[in-house]
């Protein structure tokens, strides 16, 4: 994750932040005070970012118990700095307490356990779908100009090849000629990414960054051949400030100085406030479902995760403070399934992701200077693992497979999660729900094949909001999986009920999860037993042929040989 501090202060930068641009808009690269004023700027955002995602990841680690690094959301910084900033829409100065106000909105909703009720209502091929296309956005994104740069922006086709030498880029940033020839995208490919392959087969932890430090020495030599220092103006001043290597940057001139709390007066601030609002609902829920699913924290008979709550809690908190620092809305990151994937399963791993931020607050010149082509490979390998889910999604009908599908392409070709998500979830609709109105106005004549034996059991029966106000221990089984769907979480249930103590957890509930993680774990183990006992079903099919195959390529060889001395 350390290479966010880098890309997060390079996009945040593009807003302009508190800059003055006295040429106007466009003009700004010839403006000396603006580029001095954005270079600051630049630097500062390193500090926030550091500091922003020290913070969050703290916060998820210590009160969540969540093996989740929170920073700067690559997307929301983006709809920041070039929709709501850049476009004119909002100043930076109301853009920033749209945010702060986006996290309270969000606190209140995590508290009544709307984000935890949204994230069960979604289907379950959505759920698992969800985290196939994150990992397909992670690949798109490490083979990207962002990462390896083997692939970028094309005059015929939407994407092609890349990876020229930077004399054959056009003013559009297109490569005109000798595409993949640039040696930094080899040095990631081989050294980033087939070393990294090797290391994790042979199951060597730390895989991912030994790979990135490798080719991080690779490329800070200013003599090397893949050096990110260039010489050129930028290359000099990022040589300067790498040389540092341990140095306090100012925070300046980002920082809560620069709210303005009288910004909510007008229509496009609250416009932009439902857009943050949208986005991060759907971007930050599925992406912490799709990681406490990938570490394996899903109870799947109530589809929520242990610290859901304070989960959500967490990220809304980041998002304020985050504010505070002039960053955008803070969010779990989706690379925190590298720590996942090394074993990580507890809020320990997200307090070392906080110690690691800690330390880059001092160390601002060497975290700021991770090349893009030392996490690209990374990217891509993390993807491949994050596709596993697949396997779940209900494929056989077409009513679940078709929205799992588009959600799975929506996440990176529309380059946004939250997009992804909505393509899927009204697609659902549309085919569960229309079928759905036909079959009851038709007394059950127009039934799709299928609807009764092959469709994944969901829906939302009125009385499940109906049980939220009920003792469990009064309810069958059926009722007790309706409770957990309710809308409100259990402690408001027991506040309703008058419990003094309504934050506690009572013996029963305990054991109630703890039943659903067994229960979890039985499902888990019998799915990988089964995969496996195909596997040696398979296996087992093709060793007789591989016993039989030696004889017959003897017997063959002595016929040929008995025929060759007979001419």
């Amino acid at each position: 994750m350390a290479y966010i501090i880098a890309v997060n202060a390079e996009i945040l930068t593009a807003s302009g932040g508190p800059c003055e641009c006295a040429a106007g808009v466009g003009n700004c690269s010839s403006d000396p005070a603006y580029q001095q004023c954005a270079a600051e700027l630049h630097r500062g955002y390193v500090v926030a970012t550091s500091a922003a995602s020290c913070l969050a990841s703290a916060l998820m680690g210590i009160f969540a118990n969540m093996p989740l690094g929170l920073a700067p959301g690559l997307g929301a910084n983006a709809y920041f700095a070039y929709t709501v900033v850049g476009s004119g829409m909002v100043s930076y100065s109301d853009a920033l307490a749209v945010i702060w106000l986006e996290g309270w909105i969000f606190l209140i909703l995590s508290i009544f356990g709307v984000r935890q009720w949204l994230a069960k209502v979604l289907p379950n091929s959505l759920k698992l779908s969800t985290g196939a296309g994150i990992g397909l956005y992670l690949a798109f994104i490490g083979l990207g100009p962002g990462g390896l740069n083997v692939i970028g922006p094309d005059l015929t086709n939407i994407v092609g090849f890349a990876g020229c030498p930077s004399q054959y880029l056009d003013s559009n940033g297109i490569c005109t000629g000798h595409v993949l020839q640039d040696p930094r995208v080899w040095v990631g490919i081989f050294l980033g990414g087939v070393l990294t392959a090797f290391l994790l087969l042979y199951r060597v932890r730390g895989a991912f960054i030994i790979a990135i430090l490798l080719v991080s020495a690779s490329a800070w030599p200013r003599s090397s051949g893949v050096t990110m220092f260039e010489h050129d103006p930028s290359g000099d001043d990022g040589w300067a400030f790498f040389k540092k290597v341990a140095t306090w940057h100012d925070i300046n001139p980002v920082g809560p100085q620069n709210i303005n709390w009288h910004g909510y007066n007008t229509g496009k601030a609250w416009l932009a406030l439902i857009s943050f609002l949208y986005i991060d609902l759907l971007d930050t829920t599925g992406t912490l479902y799709a990681m406490a699913m990938q570490a394996g924290l899903v109870d799947e008979r109530t589809g929520d995760f242990e610290g859901s709550s304070t989960a959500y809690m967490a990220d809304a908190i980041a998002i304020s403070c985050g504010s505070l620092l002039g960053c955008s809305p803070c969010t779990a990151f989706i690379e925190s399934v590298s720590g996942i994937v090394e074993g990580g399963r507890t809020g320990i791993t997200a307090c070392v992701i906080a110690f690691w931020f800690f330390l880059s607050l001092f160390f601002a010149p060497i975290f700021a200077s991770l090349p893009s082509w030392a996490t690209g490979s990374v990217l891509v390998i993390v993807g491949s693992m994050m596709m596993h889910s697949v396997t779940g999604i209900n494929w056989t009908y077409l009513g679940d497979g078709l929205p799992a599908f588009l959600t799975i392409i929506g996440i990176p070709f529309f380059y946004n999660i939250a997009y992804g998500l909505i393509a899927g979830i009204i697609s659902f609709v549309i085919l569960n729900v229309v079928p759905w109105l036909l079959i009851k106005a038709t007394g059950g004549r127009l039934k799709p094949e299928g609807w009764d034996t092959e469709r994944e059991p969901w829906g939302m029966a009125p009385n499940r909001l109906m049980l939220a106000n009920l003792e469990t221990r009064n309810l069958n089984k059926f009722q007790r999986y309706a409770v957990n769907s309710a809308i409100f979480p259990p402690w408001f249930k027991k506040l309703i009920l008058g419990d003094r103590r309504f934050w506690q957890l009572s013996d029963e509930e305990i054991e109630d999860y703890l039943e659903g993680r067994r229960e979890t774990a039985r499902r888990v183990e019998a799915r990988e037993a089964k995969r496996i006992a195909e596997r040696e079903e398979h296996r087992r099919m093709l060793r007789p042929l591989d016993e039989e195959v030696p004889p017959m390529l003897e017997l063959n060889e002595k016929a040929s040989e008995k025929s060759y001395h007979q001419v």
